[in-house]
């Protein structure tokens, strides 16, 4: 149970599972749309989720060679559970930034 949870809780994981939710794109528009995670991240955790069965990988016979991605019906279970978690951090992210401040300034002073 833990190792399913240290892979679909990971960041890269979780903002992956979010954009496919409900619609089907390609590596490229994927990267371009998750700041900061490179290539080789992106692949390697579109492999994990497509190895445990969330995320569908379709290859088309096409020159230049073209690869969508899309959630299972499991992935697409699992994004409703994921967007309570987005829903919440959403409503809450000010707080969490006050408290972060008050707590800077706190540990700056110490």
């Amino acid at each position: 149970m833990r190792q399913i949870l240290d892979r679909i809780a990971d960041k890269w994981s979780l903002l992956t599972i979010a954009l496919l939710a409900g619609r089907t794109l390609r590596f490229t528009e994927l990267r371009r749309e998750i700041d900061g995670i490179s290539q080789r991240m992106l692949a390697r955790t579109l492999r994990h989720l497509e190895r445990d069965g969330l995320v569908r990988r379709t290859v088309y016979p096409v020159v230049p060679p073209r690869v969508d991605y899309a959630l299972t019906p499991l992935g697409g279970s699992l994004h409703e559970t994921i967007q309570a978690l987005v829903t919440w951090t959403e409503t809450h992210q000010n707080e969490i930034a006050a408290a972060r401040n008050d707590y800077d300034t706190r540990v700056e002073i110490a």
